[in-house]
C-alpha cells in the first residue's frame, strides 16, 4: 500500500505537468499558425494569397526559357522533374510546413501535405502555361484520395493513426 501511495504522490504531479506543457504548446502553435496565415510576408518573402496569385508570382520568378521547357513536357513528367527542386523551393519559401495564407487556402480545399501542395501548384502552373483549365477541385480530390489510400494501407500494416497525423 505504501508503494502505491509513493507512486501516486511522486508520478501524478509529473503527468499533470506534461499535460499542461502539451496544452500550452498546442495553444502556442495554434496562435502562431493563425498569425502566419494572415501575413502577406513571412521572413521577407511574399506569400501568395491564393492559387491565382501563386500563378502570377510563378510567371514573375520563372524565366521565359524555363516556362517553355516546363510547358512542352508531358504534365506528369514536368511535375516530377522539378518536384525536388522548384517544388521544394515553394514548400520552404511559401511556408507550407509552418502554415501560410497560401497553404491555408490549399488546406481548405483538402490538400494537407506540403508535397501535395507543391505538386498541385506545379500541375496548375503547367496547365496555365498550356492554356488549360487548372481544375483545382479535381486535383484536391486526387490528392485527398491518395492520402486516404495511404492511411488504409498503413492501417493494414498495423501502424497507428493519430489526430495530428500518421505515425509509425
Amino acid at each position: 500500500m505504501r508503494l502505491a501511495g509513493f507512486i501516486i504522490c511522486f508520478f501524478v504531479p509529473f503527468l499533470s505537468i506534461a499535460q499542461v506543457k502539451d496544452t500550452t504548446y498546442a495553444n502556442q502553435y495554434a496562435q502562431e499558425y493563425q498569425e502566419r496565415i494572415s501575413k502577406a510576408y513571412i521572413n521577407g518573402r511574399y506569400i501568395p494569397k491564393d492559387v491565382d496569385d501563386a500563378m502570377r508570382v510563378l510567371d514573375e520568378v520563372v524565366d521565359p526559357d524555363g516556362q517553355e521547357r516546363f510547358r512542352v513536357q508531358p504534365e506528369d513528367r514536368a511535375v516530377k522533374m522539378i518536384h525536388f527542386s522548384f517544388g521544394r523551393w515553394m514548400i520552404v519559401n511559401w511556408g507550407f510546413y509552418e502554415g501560410s495564407r497560401l497553404s491555408h487556402t490549399l488546406r481548405e480545399k483538402g490538400i494537407t501535405y506540403p508535397d501535395d501542395m507543391a505538386s498541385t501548384l506545379m500541375y496548375c502552373y503547367h496547365r496555365k502555361l498550356n492554356d488549360q483549365p487548372m481544375q483545382l477541385d479535381s486535383l484536391a480530390a486526387h490528392f485527398s484520395e491518395l492520402r486516404r489510400l495511404e492511411v488504409e494501407e498503413r492501417l493494414k500494416q498495423g501502424t497507428v493513426i493519430e489526430s495530428e497525423g500518421i505515425r509509425n
